[in-house]
């Protein structure tokens, strides 16, 4: 559907999908960055929860940019969350498992949200209030889309500090000195669609692993 008035004005039903976006971005956001914050702290580091980073204020972990690309498109970034990494007893390993934990965080919500959307539609015998649908779709959609854009494996997304793991650690801080034009690189990619293919792939992969772990919704309400 064109969302588009024919004079260019962006549309009642466009604006509308925006705000929906702008709220569950309030919830995104924080719940994305505080994990990152909570696992480091439980592994040794304290940095993130030193600098307020482990809390669920919105204000405390947004960037302008990546917030308006979130609103705009689905997709965005935050402030990164200080990370170091000495202080883990293995400072691979505790790099890779605090990274996870954004994305993680995020199918998690997605999950949740997913829940909630089959148990009210459901419970409402398919007449739940529109409005509580579309935020619970959108909080679904969002959580899938940051959680698969930030396992790209290059810096400076979560997916680089997990394939840390796998890599010699010198050719990887070799590339950590490059991670701010190669996520350009990366934006200016996804911008001109160069990266739909394989985006897509893995945000429907996700959604079908979703649809069916919370399959058993289905069967409580007697959904063949």
């Amino acid at each position: 559907m064109n969302h588009f008035a024919l004079n260019g004005v962006i549309s009642p039903q466009e604006l509308y999908y925006y705000a929906l976006r702008a709220v569950a971005m309030l919830i995104v956001i924080p719940f994305h960055e505080s994990a990152h914050a909570l696992i480091s702290w439980k592994l040794g580091d304290s940095t993130a929860k030193d600098m307020g980073r482990l809390s669920m204020n919105p204000l405390r972990h947004f960037d302008p940019l990546g917030a308006l690309c979130m609103i705009a498109a689905g997709v965005g970034w935050a402030k990164p969350v200080g990370i170091n990494p000495t202080r883990f007893k293995n400072p691979k390993r505790g790099m890779a498992v605090s990274a996870a934990a954004g994305p993680l965080a995020n199918f998690l919500l997605a999950y949740a949200a997913m829940l909630l959307y089959k148990v009210v539609y459901y419970a409402c015998g398919g007449a739940a209030p529109q409005l509580v649908l579309d935020f619970l779709y959108v909080l679904i959609s969002m959580n899938i889309s940051l959680g698969v854009f930030n396992l790209i494996p290059v810096p400076p997304f979560d997916g680089s500090r997990i394939v840390l793991l796998f890599l010699p650690q010198k050719m990887y801080f070799q590339a950590m000195r490059y991670e701010k034009y190669i996520m350009g690189v990366v934006l200016l990619l996804v911008f001109f669609g160069l990266l739909n293919t394989p985006l897509n792939l893995c945000v429907n992969a996700a959604w079908r692993l979703l649809l069916n772990l919370t399959g058993f919704v289905e069967l409580l309400f007697g959904i063949a």
